[in-house]
């Protein structure tokens, strides 16, 4: 009886100091990213052994304790592609400190769940109006390669994300047409999927949020430095990103790139006339 009473402390108190261990290897990470990650040359994710290696495993834990799903199934190619295509549109070069990036690379490691990104529209106006410009259409003129820029990454994306989710598809095909599976192959498939849903979820919900960080830039520069040609221009930009953003939350098909739909098809015989009637029948 003794022995069992002795056992169970044991196991207790390895319990206690392993997520006391944990907690305090998390507070570290913490403090040591608020830097966020690292970038190299052309802005690109630098290598690093804390980034890379020892936030994701106090992450994958964290999600674990959530109870969340968690695989250690390999990345595929595409999959590992839709995490770089992917980070491009929640945290890119050009957004600098107002995206949050500290909160962002936590989200990312899965130390935070997604649901504690809640971040200001009115964060990139302020950032915006920090910075000293000559001139103060110079303001419209960022605005506007910041939402060009977004829409041009949304097609090189949602082409990887449709081919991970079809691969996804097979995944779980595959795993329903054998007889036998462990318990392991089933929960590393699920949480797969899983991941790569939230992964792309996450995009879509960061590509949302600069849609309306840039609308209430636009709204709030049209009232402190009026100009009727920079609001149009920024406008456009805006409307662009906003039909690439709906593109890719309706599965990047049934609507062409530009989110409008498709009416007339072009002619298989003449090309570059734009959009021609069909063809005549007897």
């Amino acid at each position: 009886m003794r022995d069992r009473r002795d056992n169970r402390l044991a196991a207790r108190s390895a319990s206690i100091a392993r997520w006391t261990g944990f907690a305090v290897f998390a507070v570290l990470s913490a403090s040591i990213s608020g830097c966020s990650r690292p970038t190299g040359d052309f802005d690109r994710a630098k290598p690093s052994v804390i980034h890379d290696q020892v936030m994701p495993a106090i992450g994958y834990e964290a999600a674990h304790n959530r109870r969340e799903p968690v695989s250690r199934f390999n990345l595929t190619d595409d999959e590992r592609l839709l995490r770089d295509r992917g980070w491009s549109l929640i945290r890119p070069p050009s957004s600098e400190d107002w995206i949050a990036g500290s909160q962002v690379e936590l989200i990312r490691t899965r130390i935070l769940p997604e649901a504690d990104q809640t971040l200001d529209p009115g964060r990139y106006y302020s950032y915006l109006r920090s910075d000293r410009y000559e001139s103060s259409d110079a303001r419209y003129d960022r605005v506007a390669a910041d939402a060009l820029g977004d829409a041009e990454l949304v097609l090189p994306f949602c082409e990887v994300a449709e081919r991970v989710a079809a691969a996804d598809e097979e995944r779980l095909r595959a795993l329903g047409r054998r007889d036998v599976s462990t318990k392991e192959e089933l929960a590393g498939a699920q949480a797969r999927v899983w991941e790569n849903k939230r992964y792309t979820s996450w995009a879509m919900l960061s590509l949302r949020y600069r849609l309306k960080s840039y609308r209430h830039a636009i709204d709030a520069l049209e009232i402190e430095t009026p100009s009727d040609d920079k609001v149009w221009d920024a406008n456009m930009a805006w409307k662009r990103l906003a039909a690439q953003i709906v593109f890719l939350e309706k599965g990047c098909t049934g609507i062409n790139r530009y989110g409008q739909e498709r009416v007339v098809k072009q002619s298989r015989i003449y090309t570059g006339w734009g959009l021609e009637r069909p063809a005549s029948k007897k």
